[in-house]
């Protein structure tokens, strides 16, 4: 459903939709036990669950594509990833609240380690704390650029931060300094336009004096920047879903990405209890509550198998505090594939769940991959479960006569 359709057959409702997503929650079988961190946990509260559901797979872009956060997020929202696309750094800087002009261009950046030679040994700099990363950012603030462009920088959590670039004839059409791989080196910015090609210059100008700053400052030696990006002036859920939207993220990328389709996003603590009493002091504020939860994708990312399959477990341990809220419609999902075997993101389909009163559970009785994977949804695009959820929700007109 593209949001055309959705503009015309949406409508309000008394009706209640939550989506829970555990970031990067797919996996891929051990080589050991053949089972992956998702069928290995003990879920016995998601289980129950998927006997209520429909049961399937989700593909967040395409098949075979290997999705960002961000395009992973968005397809949930309802909205195509391949039509609405944003670069990283606009996310960070929504989520931090950072007042952004239309002209700037933001970039999210990573503090990271490299070696003698110059080469990546750690992108994330042993995820330092948000404290040492706000004193690192405090002496990158001092680096001026001259020529009517500022660079500014602000922190974000543990090894991120935000770098705007603000003047006149920005552009975002630059390229990226990290390679997003180890044993490899930071690449210089470039640009295909001349404003392009300006920009990219500033970039590597900053680049240069910030290295020299951290050059003594290990394991945050050096440092990346991605995602070059102007803030986008998309269609709001408000208007083309009749939702009252909330995320509930602690993390500000995700709170960010939220926040430009139109959610309100109140100030979450980082754990999950924390999350739960936000959503609990807000119920009857809003009617579609977007609940994110972190730690599966960073224990995915660090190759770290065993405690992916303990983040898993402690959702599972709560999502039944969830569940007795009784929304109308609640979907447990993910947005990507991040297995702990690769260390990465992956394009393998992603577990996915709904129950509704409405809904025609199949037979699925386990919340794992090879189970869903047998589920009446099959292997389906990520963007449709909007659509769904609002048809169980009753938010959905009849389409023709």
């Amino acid at each position: 459903m593209d949001l055309a359709l959705a503009r015309e057959l949406s409508q309000e409702a008394e009706t209640k939709i939550v989506l829970f997503v555990m970031d990067g929650l797919g996996g891929l079988p051990h080589p050991e036990t053949g089972r992956t961190e998702l069928g290995a946990a003990w879920t016995p509260h998601m289980d129950r669950l998927a006997k209520e559901s429909i049961c399937g797979l989700t593909v967040p872009v395409a098949m075979g594509v290997t999705p960002g956060s961000g395009p992973g997020h968005l397809a949930l929202f309802g909205y195509d990833p391949l039509v609405y696309n944003i670069g990283r750094g606009v996310l960070e800087a929504a989520g931090i609240d950072f007042d952004l002009q239309p002209s700037d261009v933001a970039a999210r950046g990573n503090f990271c380690t490299i070696d003698g030679d110059g080469v990546i040994t750690d992108r994330r700099a042993g995820r330092i704390s948000t404290e040492r990363c706000e004193e690192l950012v405090a002496g990158l603030s001092e680096i001026s650029l001259g020529e009517g462009v500022q660079a500014l920088v602000e922190p974000v959590r543990e090894h991120r931060f935000v770098l705007v670039l603000r003047g006149d004839g920005l552009s975002d059409e630059i390229a990226d300094t990290d390679p997003q791989r180890l044993g490899a080196k930071a690449l210089a910015s470039e640009g295909a336009s001349k404003a392009g090609k300006a920009t990219a210059a500033h970039v590597n100008a900053w680049v240069s004096e910030a290295q020299a700053y951290l050059a003594d400052k290990s394991p945050a030696n050096m440092l990346l920047v991605r995602g070059f990006a102007k803030r986008p002036d998309w269609p709001q859920m408000a208007d083309v879903f009749r939702l009252r939207p909330a995320a509930v993220a602690h993390y500000p990328m995700y709170r960010g990405l939220a926040k430009l389709v139109g959610m309100e996003a109140p100030a979450v603590g980082p754990a999950l209890e924390d999350s739960f009493a936000v959503l609990r002091e807000n119920w009857d504020r809003f009617d579609y509550f977007f609940v994110h939860y972190k730690h599966t994708d960073a224990a995915g990312e660090d190759g770290d198998y065993d405690r992916k399959v303990e983040k898993i477990e402690e959702v599972d341990a709560v999502i039944g505090a969830l569940a007795e809220m009784e929304p109308d419609v609640l979907m447990v999902t993910g947005d990507h594939s991040t297995p702990a075997t690769m260390a990465a993101h992956s394009w393998h389909p992603v577990p996915f769940m709904l129950r509704s009163k409405w809904a025609r559970a199949d037979d699925v009785d386990d919340f794992n991959e090879p189970a869903l994977a047998r589920g009446s949804l099959g292997t389906f695009p990520a963007k449709e479960s909007l659509p769904l959820a609002m048809a169980h929700a009753g938010r959905l007109r009849k389409y023709g006569a």
